[in-house]
């Protein structure tokens, strides 16, 4: 007799306990050295690439970046969180953008290219 709630509830459990975190830490920068270099000089056309990766437009948020990169970054970082289930904040995000960019956005691009299994950097 398989106790239905219980195996449901347990797989529920397994896959909250795979959710939550990003697949690198934040100063894997040297993770992936083209997109560490790309987010290093050219943060913009990174943080637009990822926003391209979530539905959004590459070159609107690219320039949005250029313009205003913590809160470009803040809403952009949010939607990569949300898209993969991954917990955190926007006052967070909004840091990480202020104090740490490249850090951030090559993260970002990192968790990115995990899911699709290419480098987005060379698209």
């Amino acid at each position: 007799h398989v106790d239905l709630e219980s195996l449901l509830y347990n797989s529920l459990q397994r896959a909250q306990d795979k959710m939550g975190e990003w697949s690198t830490g934040l100063f894997g920068c040297f993770d992936d050295i083209t997109i560490c270099l790309l987010s290093y000089f050219v943060p913009c056309y990174q943080a637009g690439k990822n926003a391209e990766a979530v539905g959004e437009s590459c070159i609107l948020w690219g320039l949005l970046y250029w313009l205003f990169s913590p809160i470009a970054g803040m809403i952009i970082r949010g939607k990569i969180r949300e898209s993969k289930g991954i917990e955190g904040s926007a006052i967070i995000d909004l840091l990480l953008h202020w104090f740490c960019v490249c850090c951030a956005v090559a993260q970002e691009a990192r968790e990115l290219q995990g899911a699709s299994g290419q480098s987005m950097s060379r698209e």
